[in-house]
């Protein structure tokens, strides 16, 4: 069995090099040396860092996987799996009959973020009427930052932290505030940069090059482009109205880690049930694969949090984010979960920026303990949830069905997406395109995300009569479709 050239990337012909020959990369024990991991994940890992380090040259031409799977004394399977995961992340490159090739050094150092998010959310500047993209909350609906740092300075709260490098990494105060109704018992809690450094910490602690990670289909574009990072192949998992599909699942049984949003699901709004939790945790049962829990809009959701933790505490981390709620630029998110999954990412977290500031940690329980942010908060919930019905209300009025769903975004079902995205321009309106929240290549349909914390009650008919066109348009041109 040999690497199969024609689903890898492909370099064009006029890419190939006409001068001398390309080196060749197999040199007697330069894969064999100190490789203890014989698995697939372990030899595309080594690869990886020989690569990266120079070992291997770009450009260098690799052995045939029989030629390494005899080197190794592991299956030609086994190398097959492990370069397909290598050109995955364009470390190595597929150019036909000419063989297989290391790639240059553009494609195997890290380049100009250009993922999903940045697809989803390119530079420009907004020259939009109205901006339903952003997936952020409405700014007047935040408590009062201002009346909290106030509280700390004049009881000179923040005092004792500020010169102190080795306190608590998580003030004990906030730890037993959060314990008081978190979804589970957790035996260590980490405060981190936000939901998305808390996943890219645990991706990188716990999935290795080449592992697969169940996702949802749609899920939130950052998750993809942090596994397209690291090697990791998302395995799609499909929802309904109560989460994700227990066959789909079933399919994607024995992933490294899954990682799911167990309520207000971006960007569908989609909240897991009860008995959908449980015919989830019956699947995941007995596995080894890491639950990773992202419940991005605690605190203005108003859907009961469902976790897989209850169940299975001992392979979830519950990520609870306060950037909707409280505010993005405090930057906080509290994990917890079992000291085996979390004390690695917190050992090595101590290398680098150590812990999240204390005074900004203060910040955030002074409003967890304040009445009138406690109040902000539960009316923003309401308020949030009330923009949403009468925006899917006034579309069922025009014809235009939308799931229910829950938090600050609705998941707009569109005939064709440019052409809704054209539309929208046209009225001046911003949608954010579904395309990079989708996994597959090719979605059953085309969708657009709309963030309702920007729609005011003075232009709800406005922007309904501009969306309800939106999903009717047209391409002024014929889309062909590849299979």
């Amino acid at each position: 069995m040999n690497f199969d050239p024609t689903t890898a990337p492909q370099v064009p012909a006029d890419n190939l090099r006409d001068t001398a020959p390309a080196p060749v990369a197999a040199r007697s024990g330069l894969f064999n040396a100190d490789l203890e991991d014989r698995t697939p994940a372990g030899i595309a890992a080594a690869v990886s860092r020989r690569i990266r380090s120079g070992a291997i040259e770009p450009g260098s031409r690799l052995p045939t996987v029989r030629e390494v799977a005899r080197e190794l004394r592991v299956s030609p399977a086994t190398v097959n799996q492990a370069w397909r995961a290598l050109a995955a992340t364009g470390a190595i490159v597929a150019r036909g009959r000419a063989g297989t090739f290391v790639g240059e050094r553009s494609a195997t150092r890290a380049t100009a973020p250009t993922g999903r998010y940045q697809r989803l959310h390119p530079p420009s500047d907004s020259a939009f009427r109205i901006d339903l993209s952003r997936g952020t909350p409405d700014p007047q609906l935040l408590p009062d930052l201002v009346a909290a740092l106030r509280a700390i300075t004049e009881h000179g709260r923040g005092n004792d932290l500020a010169a102190d490098y080795l306190g608590e990494a998580v003030l004990p105060e906030l730890a037993a505030k959060v314990r008081t109704d978190w979804p589970f018992r957790a035996e260590r809690l980490a405060v981190v940069d936000g939901a998305l450094d808390a996943i890219d910490r645990l991706l990188t602690t716990h999935v290795r090059l080449g592992d697969a990670v169940a996702v949802e289909d749609p899920c939130f574009p950052p998750f993809l482009d942090l596994l397209a990072r690291i090697g990791a192949r998302p395995i799609p998992v499909r929802m309904d109205e109560s989460g994700l599909l227990p066959d789909d699942l079933e399919r994607a049984r024995g992933a490294a880690a899954l990682i799911l949003q167990p309520r207000a699901q971006n960007p569908t709004g989609v909240s897991l049930t009860a008995a959908r939790t449980r015919e989830l945790a019956e699947i995941l049962t007995g596995t080894d694969t890491l639950v990773i829990e992202d419940d991005h809009s605690a605190g203005i959701a108003s859907t009961t949090l469902r976790s897989l933790g209850s169940r299975l505490p001992s392979r979830t981390v519950h990520i609870r984010s306060y950037s909707k709620s409280h505010g993005a630029d405090l930057r906080l998110a509290v994990v917890g979960g079992p000291a085996e999954l979390l004390d690695p990412m917190v050992e090595r977290r101590m290398l680098g920026p150590g812990w999240t500031s204390r005074l900004l940690q203060r910040l955030l329980l002074t409003m967890l303990d304040d009445d009138t942010a406690v109040r902000a908060v539960a009316a923003a919930r309401t308020e949030y949830r009330r923009r949403s019905t009468e925006l899917r209300r006034a579309l069922a009025r025009k014809g235009v069905a939308v799931a229910r769903g829950d938090g600050i975004n609705l998941w707009l079902p569109v005939a064709d997406e440019n052409a809704a995205m054209i539309s929208l321009a046209a009225a001046g309106i911003k949608g954010a395109p579904g395309r990079p929240f989708e996994v597959e290549d090719h979605p059953h349909g085309d969708h657009l995300r709309i963030t309702v914390a920007a729609i005011t009650d003075g232009e709800l008919d406005w922007l309904t009569s501009e969306l309800a066109a939106a999903t009717t348009a047209a391409p002024t041109y014929r889309r062909v479709r590849r299979a």
